[in-house]
């Protein structure tokens, strides 16, 4: 007998084929029938009305510490989301040292928070990913971070490596790989990752391409010059041969307005010259970073201590604010501050709460000083843990770039702080309800294959991202006519409507509305020197084999599968 029958759901399966009615039974962790009439269950969902598919694949998250710190995780598996992506933008936890581990922790805190009493036990990417098998709510794959790589093994100096510190850096990559890694992200508007050169990333990749990972880069301008930072990413791939994933592609700022068809230009005469690509978006105009982000790079070298004493100097001050406000700042993209598009979105030191939802052209106003100097004084006063909106998007730019055949969903969520962007709990209920139901700018069966087979093709994972016999039980049930995401820029923290069901390897985390205390997910890992990732056992069941959740070999051909 199975687990669950699921009865008289539309079953959009996954391949961007038409919806079927059809009911699907689920046994230890996978779908082992699709038919009519099948035999009775332990449970049984009557899902008339309702569309079953598979669950979303977030390619763009930036969970790293908020899925351990917070594993019940309800801003993602509410919206349906089983399995996110890691490791993003160049910075995160593994493989790291300790010297390491304390700059990027004040780098990124406003991307991950710092939370209290936090466990680092682990230095590697295999010991990361161990952490997770320890129970989350949903599966996580990683990227190993290049500006980690680079901060480890270079430094925070705006130098080339050497030959040596190169070799290292492709040995660290390369053994993230095999313990499980799915590819390797960049920052590269952000310290050190942005001081690589076109070289160095080449020969980065090359290791990617050994191992069937993919280059998943934030580049070096999504504002002035973006089509040329795109360039020189499809230019990377071309040489070193591996897939390449143009994360949070957007065209922002005001010289890009209207030009989302160049990219998509740009990426159709990629593919048609072999090379391998493939982007994702989050549904939404305004961006989310951190404050210190919108800093000229060169402020950020010698790490956090040495930046703050910068914006402590006088003179630095005035060349620093003539660079922001005139000239274009590397980290704002090369265009010109507009301080009434940066509003503050989170900060660490609770003194400063009340800036929070204000722009930093209304705080000056209401303090009665320049707004470089609330921008300095707040990164100054938050030890540059501020994070931010940046309402910079346009909208016929998100379309475009929605509707390509490369597409799939990323939220590039930050979960902490005051006010968080509202995609951290609506990205994907937003493509059902507003893009799909509303405005009709996807038809329901492609927006399904782009938020789940077409990122499980990305991710080459062998048995996930479909509604097939044999696939673990990763799936959804919603209500296509009421579908939406409810969260605002007011009010960010607000659960999705018409998402009843979630299920991550056929444990319910999302029952009839509302989160249960299920902790089913764990590390999904690439698995082969083809680069396909699983987290499977012979039986087809998904268990944790011992309190610690230890992961072993079990078959000749060198699948990393849970064992029970």
């Amino acid at each position: 007998m199975a687990d669950l029958l699921i009865t008289g759901a539309t079953v959009l399966d996954g391949s961007g084929a038409p919806g079927v009615r059809a009911d699907v039974a689920v046994a230890q962790g996978r779908i082992v029938a699709i038919g009519n009439d099948l035999p009775a269950a332990h449970r049984t969902i009557a899902a008339d009305g309702l569309v079953l598919s598979p669950g979303f694949i977030d390619m763009h998250a930036h969970s790293d510490l908020q899925i351990l710190a917070n594993p019940d995780h309800t801003a993602k598996v509410s919206q349906g989301v089983t399995l996110e992506v890691l490791g993003q933008d160049g910075l995160s936890f593994a493989p790291i040292d300790e010297p390491t581990r304390a700059t990027v922790r004040r780098q990124i805190a406003g991307w991950n928070g710092e939370p209290d009493d936090f466990d680092f036990s682990w230095s590697t990417v295999g010991g990361y990913l161990d952490r997770l098998d320890q129970g989350i709510a949903c599966n996580a794959a990683y990227l190993v971070p290049q500006g980690t790589l680079r901060m480890m093994v270079v430094g925070t100096e705006n130098r080339p490596a050497t030959r040596a510190e190169l070799d290292e850096m492709k040995r660290l990559l390369a053994e993230g790989l095999q313990q499980g890694a799915v590819g390797m992200s960049s920052g590269l508007t952000y310290t050190p990752g942005m001081f690589a050169s076109t070289d160095e990333l080449v020969e980065l990749c090359t290791v990617l391409a050994q191992y069937g990972g993919y280059y998943s880069p934030h580049q070096r301008s999504y504002g002035q010059g973006a089509l040329d930072a795109y360039g020189e990413m499809v230019e990377v791939a071309r040489r070193s041969g591996c897939a390449l994933h143009l994360t949070h592609a957007v065209m922002n700022f005001e010289p890009n307005r209207g030009r989302g068809a160049d990219l998509v230009a740009m990426i159709d005469k990629a593919l048609a010259n072999g090379v391998d690509v493939t982007t994702d978006t989050y549904p939404y105009l305004p961006g989310a970073t951190t404050l210190a982000a919108i800093l000229p790079s060169w402020t950020a070298e010698g790490g956090p201590d040495a930046q703050l004493a910068r914006l402590r100097d006088v003179e630095l001050r005035a060349r620093i604010a003539h660079e922001l406000e005139y000239v274009g700042s590397d980290g704002c993209h090369g265009c010109v501050a507009d301080w009434d598009t940066i509003e503050i979105g989170g900060v660490k030191n609770p003194a400063l709460d009340g800036v929070v939802g204000k722009t930093v052209a209304r705080l000056a106003v209401e303090s009665g000083v320049r707004p470089a100097d609330v921008f300095f004084d707040l990164l100054i006063r938050d030890n540059l843990a501020t994070s931010i909106l940046q309402h910079v998007g346009h909208e016929e730019n998100v379309r475009a770039i929605m509707r390509h055949q490369s597409h799939t969903g990323g939220s590039d969520a930050i979960l902490v702080g005051a006010k968080p962007h509202p995609r951290a709990w609506g990205t994907f209920p937003r493509y059902l309800g507003r893009y799909v139901r509303e405005l009709g700018v996807l038809e329901l069966a492609d927006c399904i294959h782009h938020l789940t087979g077409r990122p499980a093709r990305r991710l080459r994972l062998p048995d996930r991202g479909l509604v097939r016999e044999g696939y673990a039980a990763d799936l959804v049930l919603f209500d296509p006519e009421t579908v939406r995401d409810t969260a605002t820029f007011a009010e960010p923290r607000q659960q999705a409507e018409g998402i009843p069901y979630v299920f991550v390897d056929g444990v319910p985390v999302i029952d009839d509305g509302r989160r249960t205390d299920a902790l089913p997910g764990g590390a999904v890992r690439r698995t082969d020197p083809g680069g396909a990732a699983r987290r499977t056992d012979s039986g087809g069941a998904v268990r944790r084999s011992d309190a610690g959740g230890a992961v072993r070999r079990t078959d000749p051909g060198g699948a990393v599968r849970r064992t029970v």
